[in-house]
């Protein structure tokens, strides 16, 4: 009579390869929330949240990268104006450049952006904060929401604060007599703190829509994406207009 062998149970389920579409088990994550709530799990011919993170940050990246390609091209316009000049009756090269003092309201604007975006950072990592997401899993409520929202909120009011330091600063510059078209100088001043200022403009709105994601979105991971696109956005200008503060108090 030939031999026969029974397998237990675990061993059944160790050598599962996986029936009605379900992973095999060495495969099947485990923790948090289960189900769609699983950043590795997603149901065949659905995308993943980590794989939806992944793809909103690729293609924030590539239009940022065409901001970088346009911030570029305006620096480098701004070092070949800065060489030019004219030759006078006397063939004297005479240059057409003009230094320019920055007012010094664009120090505090630095501080202000910077600031922001650790504000920003920090509403950012309270919703990837695990404890806060395993309990919104669990039905306890959006203690993430809860903390992100007032850091949410402070990045908005910076930004506007921002912004109006910028005012102040044109209005500044044109108490002096310093306008668009006064002098390459000041024309240049006024188009890099303009193009940077529609630019975070943009970021507030950015910022008032993840605030409203924050509450109108069901989903954990939606409300996450919508944050951590919108923060790096926000920390891409910050870095922006640091470079473009050295630039003009440094190279005048």
């Amino acid at each position: 009579m030939p031999a026969t062998f029974t397998r237990t149970p675990a061993e059944i389920d160790r050598k599962d390869t996986g029936i009605g579409g379900k992973p095999p088990v060495d495969r099947r994550p485990t923790g948090g929330g289960g189900g769609d709530d699983n950043w590795d799990n997603h149901p065949q011919g659905r995308r993943g949240p980590r794989e939806l993170l992944t793809r909103y940050r690729l293609g924030l990246f590539f239009a940022l990268a065409g901001d970088l390609m346009f911030f570029i091209a305006i620096v480098s316009a701004f070092f070949v104006r800065q060489n030019a000049g004219h030759f006078d009756p006397r063939d004297n090269y005479v240059s057409d450049w003009h230094p320019l003092a920055v007012p010094p309201i664009l120090w505090i604007n630095t501080a202000i952006l910077l600031l922001s975006s650790a504000t920003i950072e920090t509403a950012r990592q309270h919703l990837f904060h695990e404890v806060d997401v395993m309990e919104e899993w669990l039905g306890l409520g959006r203690p993430a929401v809860r903390r992100a929202s007032p850091w949410l909120i402070g990045t908005v009011v910076l930004g506007l604060m921002f912004l109006a330091g910028q005012w102040i600063a044109w209005q500044q510059l044109a108490s002096q007599g310093l306008f668009f078209g006064t002098n390459e100088n000041s024309h240049f001043f006024y188009l890099i703190t303009a193009t940077h200022g529609i630019h975070l403009g943009l970021g507030i709105l950015a910022l008032a829509i993840a605030l409203c994601a924050l509450f109108l979105l069901r989903r954990v991971e939606m409300r996450q994406i919508v944050v951590d696109c919108t923060a790096w956005y926000w920390h891409t200008m910050g870095i922006f207009w640091v470079f473009l503060f050295v630039l003009l108090t440094c190279f005048q």
